[in-house]
């Protein structure tokens, strides 16, 4: 889940560099420590959530998909453009059980393994065949079913049901669909190599899938090592393999400039920029292969954002780490740390998704909290232009 957040509100063309645009940031926050204005007993109930630029999507237990933040292509997919400062269904009739949130465009799969998108489709993102921009859900097309999906900056990729290849869809200037070529597809294409996998991540320009066999692949831009191969080529037309060596890997995530995995022991590893400390190890450095985070921590879950990472450990705890803009590591201050920090509040979660600026969780009695940056409403707390350094309620009733 990988982000672009644009000062004037418009996703630019895959880079001619094929990397995340540095984009204008949102203004500075008028307080470090604000008071939550939603109490948890208010919060709605969601399965899961999902972080996508300065927006977030969510499911609840009764399947149904919501999301709220910016929707200047509509990407809350409620039929409008409209900011949504609190949870807003989207409008269709559908069920969804997976949802995710990309830099403009946003994709879910039904309990029936369909997949529908909607929002931006500048490069064809959506997958229905066309370049439209569509503010409510419209069906993959292709007929092909599917487990899971992941949205990345103008690419979608996802893995079938039930013969687990990866398929993508959108621009491919850098080989991002993994298709041994750089042909943009508005229809789900295979990606090459013939890999069985349980799950794929789309990155910006990039993206990275864990094999049935618990192996890590990547492919597309690499300028800052975040495929993993440690070498330093461009790109990569097809998926090659993480240099990890015999390591193991049982989940991955992807974002701008580096991508973080967790092995089948819970222990996390990060690889490509280590700006700010993103690769949470104590440097700041590039690496073009695997190091492991700093801690020894064990994780069940990792999840990338801009510059910064975040992870879910195996007792519940959530930890992050890198750059600390807008108080998007959740630990009551804007102090970027090289090393993980427990997210303060003492509250046991049982997911975390990385947004932009701005991370998203849920507790084990689906109660959904967000801390960071708020100046389109992607916290959820019902007003906007504001920080919160520190886990808020999201607001509103279902």
């Amino acid at each position: 889940m990988p982000r672009l957040r644009m000062g004037a509100l418009m996703v630019t063309g895959l880079l001619a560099f094929g990397c995340r645009e540095e984009v204008t940031a949102p203004g500075e926050p008028t307080s470090n420590n604000l008071p939550a204005t939603a109490s948890a007993a208010a919060a709605p109930a969601f399965n899961q959530l999902s972080g996508g630029d300065a927006y977030t999507c969510g499911i609840t237990p009764s399947s149904r998909a919501y999301c709220w933040g910016v929707n200047y292509s509509g990407q809350l997919g409620n039929g409008t453009t409209d900011t949504a400062q609190s949870p807003r269904p989207v409008a269709t009739s559908l069920s969804f059980r997976q949802v995710s949130a990309g830099a403009a465009h946003t994709c879910a799969v039904t309990p029936d393994n369909r997949i529908y998108c909607w929002g931006s489709n500048q490069y064809g993102q959506l997958g229905n065949g066309t370049t439209d921009d569509h503010y409510m859900p419209v069906a993959v097309a292709g007929g092909h079913l599917f487990r899971q999906v992941d949205t990345g900056r103008e690419a979608t990729c996802a893995v079938s049901y039930p013969d687990d290849r990866a398929y993508c869809w959108g621009a491919n200037n850098v080989g991002q669909l993994g298709t041994g070529n750089r042909t943009q597809h508005l229809e789900p294409v295979a990606v090459g190599g013939g890999l069985l996998f349980q799950q794929v991540r789309v990155g910006a320009g990039y993206a990275c899938g864990i094999t049935k066999t618990n192996r890590a692949y990547c492919w597309g831009y690499n300028t800052f090592g975040q495929l993993g191969d440690s070498t330093t080529v461009t790109y990569r037309l097809r998926p090659t393999r993480v240099a990890a060596g015999t390591r193991q890997f049982r989940q991955i995530d992807t974002d701008g400039y580096h991508t973080c995995a967790v092995t089948t022991g819970y222990r996390a590893f990060c690889w490509g920029s280590g700006a700010y400390g993103a690769l949470g190890n104590g440097k700041t450095y590039i690496s073009r292969w695997p190091r492991a985070v700093s801690g020894g921590l064990s994780f069940q879950r990792v999840t990338s954002g801009y510059d910064y990472t975040c992870g879910e450990t195996t007792d519940h705890r959530a930890y992050c780490w890198g750059s600390n803009k807008y108080g998007v590591l959740g630990d009551g201050t804007t102090t970027d740390r090289l090393v993980p920090v427990p997210v303060v509040g003492g509250l046991s979660f049982a997911q975390v998704s990385a947004g932009g600026y701005h991370v998203c969780a849920k507790t084990s009695a689906n109660v959904a909290y967000c801390w960071g940056y708020n100046g389109f409403g992607e916290l959820g707390s019902g007003n906007v232009d504001e920080i919160r350094p520190r886990p808020t309620p999201v607001s509103g009733t279902m």
